[in-house]
């Protein structure tokens, strides 16, 4: 059984209380005074406009902090202290985040907003405490997570790393598997057109080097006995659904698969037998190789010419509640490799350290 809690809940915790806060407050501009306390909303009136849709969307994205707040407080924390200290942990975030939205024009207060996320976080918490000792004591998952993936902080942390990954598959603005996109940071002349077969060979190279990196920085959290092919295979496959997943909120039913482009479907082609080849390769091979694919990656993503039908997607699509969520998954895709990088360099600068010491 679980008997300190689990670093990689509290990683995910984390991480998503960081993206809470930038959805709350995306696009961090046009801050204003307006001569009032912060606080003046909490007894204002109900919002004279309510949607059906924004109190589902301000439920539901609340529920996984309150899951997770109940996780990453387990085992030392049960029952009503870890629900009372999820849910006052929400409200204070809910509450804090809506008096800062005060002072942006783009943003509105609201107190049913709170109540919409307090309500999401208790409902989360619950979730948390019925699955709890499932997930954490007694699951296979668990018992796979001690056998196939090695024990510690890093490798904690490099879990948490690929499910961020699998959230920037929602970012719709981008090409199958491309992160670190940081051309809207500098302004930048427009482009000359590319001719069209050098774009799929660039989109080729983009999505390879991508599944490279990916598959080889998840092979360094397998342990020997772990099946480590088929688990590189299980998340680049899981790519894919959740890519599929957002054009299909993006776009109607027939269109879902239109991310499949050709320089996708051959950057794939290509990627995945060379990752089944590499992932055999020794552990210092495995992560040169996965840092230099990640930078080949990133640099081709910066060099890439922008896709008009993406940008075309994201301007007909980028609307409400949408807007925060792009704008977040943009920000985290942005800076997903580098934050890769940094992971991978960890254990490298162990491993010198120790042979200086020796």
């Amino acid at each position: 059984m679980l008997r300190i809690p689990s670093r990689f809940a509290r990683y995910l915790w984390l991480s998503y209380t960081a993206l809470i806060v930038h959805a709350s407050l995306y696009p961090f501009a046009q801050w204003r005074d307006h001569g009032g306390s912060a606080f003046d909303y909490l007894s204002a009136a109900w919002p004279r406009y309510i949607t059906a849709f924004d109190v589902i969307v301000n439920v539901l994205g609340y529920m996984p902090f309150g899951l997770l707040a109940v996780l990453s407080l387990y085992p030392r924390w049960r029952g009503w202290w870890a629900l009372c200290s999820a849910v006052m942990g929400g409200l204070v975030l809910s509450i804090s985040l809506e008096a800062l939205q005060s002072f942006l024009s783009a943003r509105i207060a609201s107190n049913l907003d709170v109540l919409c996320n307090g309500l999401g976080v208790l409902l989360g918490a619950l979730l948390g405490l019925a699955s709890a000792p499932w997930l954490l004591d007694r699951s296979a998952l668990q018992r796979a997570r001690r056998h196939w993936v090695w024990a510690g902080a890093h490798a904690d942390a490099g879990l948490a790393l690929l499910a961020l990954w699998l959230f920037t598959q929602l970012d719709p603005s981008g090409l199958l598997f491309g992160t670190g996109d940081l051309r809207d940071l500098f302004s930048t002349p427009p482009s000359e057109a590319y001719p069209a077969d050098l774009f799929v060979r660039i989109e080729a190279s983009i999505t390879a080097c991508n599944v490279l990196a990916l598959g080889l920085a998840a092979s360094l959290l397998s342990t020997a006995q772990a099946p480590t092919r088929r688990l590189v295979l299980v998340l680049v496959v899981s790519g894919l659904v959740v890519k599929t997943t957002a054009f299909a909120i993006l776009r109607e039913a027939h269109e879902v698969l239109e991310w499949l482009t050709p320089g996708a479907l051959f950057g794939l082609a290509c990627g995945v037998p060379l990752l089944l080849v590499l992932v055999s390769l020794p552990r210092g091979v495995r992560l040169a190789l996965a840092a230099l694919a990640l930078m080949a990656a990133t640099a081709l993503v910066n060099l890439a010419p922008p896709n008009p039908y993406l940008v075309n997607t994201l301007r007909v699509w980028s609307q409400g509640h949408f807007l925060n969520f792009n704008g977040l998954t943009h920000i985290v895709a942005a800076l997903w490799p580098f934050l890769a990088l940094l992971w991978l360099m960890l254990p490298a600068q162990r491993e010198s350290s120790r042979r200086m010491m020796s």
